[in-house]
């Protein structure tokens, strides 16, 4: 709740220890925004810096044409980099939410714990440690090469700790009176989470996803040794593909005159920040949807 504003006169009037609280508090509004700063102006510097170089060369050919020797468009990169991270996130999404559901609502705290524990281990694991973990089960030890289903299933492991830990946290925070009341009025265990909890916790869910997929749009190497490297567009779950972020790690240190690779880099980089940008804001537009309808705004 915010603090209610209080006008010079009155804050002379009030005591001296209510002043100085008040004070504080004003001081301490002004000084929380330096880290917000100090976050945004490097962000906007890099999507300015970044947008400098890739919109003036882009075009429609960019999005509609495949790489070519040291030229061409970036077509299969996005197709492919939009089918790993839907199914990289599907599987995430998934297993992180019913293991989120498992230790909020039926593990014992014992259990729980050691899957807390084990969670946050996993995410602390290098996306390099991963890759090779993908190369060596999902690439040598299946005998399926490089396959797009590979790398979605590498990337996925990456994504689950973090959706796994936001949907335990979502379901541990709903309110046990709710629970009671839905056991009280004879619903079955299933029904309360379908109904009652489940939307309750989607809105912070969604956060995870979108911190998720976030962070696995940015990855390179587990995908470079999982999903291999083609430049035209996929062709199943078991071909190869090419991806955004793979481009920019292969052109970004090529000559400026040969052809328009680094170009493509920068047109890479640009296009994920767009992907983000837009699924941020998708996912955060149904969160406010649930909070308002939970709040009985909306029907």
């Amino acid at each position: 709740m915010s603090t209610p504003s209080v006008s010079e006169h009155e804050l002379l009037a009030t005591p001296a220890h209510t002043r100085r609280r008040i004070l504080t508090d004003r001081l301490a509004q002004w000084l929380l925004l330096l880290p917000f700063v100090a976050v945004l102006v490097p962000l906007g510097d890099m999507i300015y810096w970044i947008s400098e170089r890739a919109l003036p060369t882009m075009s429609w050919s960019v999005l509609t044409e495949n790489q070519i020797g040291n030229s061409g468009g970036l077509h299969a990169m996005i197709i492919g980099t939009l089918t790993l991270i839907a199914l990289s996130t599907a599987i995430a999404t998934a297993v992180g939410i019913l293991a989120g559901l498992y230790t909020a609502e039926y593990a014992s705290p014992r259990v729980a714990q050691i899957g807390r524990t084990a969670g946050n281990v996993l995410a602390g694991i290098p996306a390099i440690v991963l890759g090779y973990f993908g190369y060596f089960l999902l690439v040598l030890y299946t005998g399926w090469g490089f396959t797009v289903l590979g790398g979605a299933i590498t990337l996925s492991v990456l994504m689950v700790p973090f959706i796994y830990r936001t949907s335990d946290l979502a379901f541990s925070a709903v309110p046990a009176t709710h629970r009671e009341a839905a056991l009280a009025l004879g619903s079955r265990r299933i029904q309360y989470l379908g109904r009652v909890a489940f939307p309750i916790a989607l809105p912070t869910i969604l956060t995870g996803i979108i911190l998720a997929m976030a962070l696995g749009l940015g990855e390179t190497a587990p995908l470079i040794y999982t999903a291999g490297w083609s430049s035209t567009p996929l062709t199943g779950l078991f071909s190869q593909t090419s991806f955004l972020t793979g481009a920019i790690w292969l052109f970004y240190q090529q000559p400026a005159g040969l052809g328009t690779l680094l170009a493509l880099a920068f047109q890479a980089a640009f296009m994920i920040m767009m992907i983000v940008i837009v699924v941020n804001v998708a996912l955060q537009w149904v969160a406010e949807h649930y909070r308002r309808r939970l709040r009985g705004l909306l029907s």
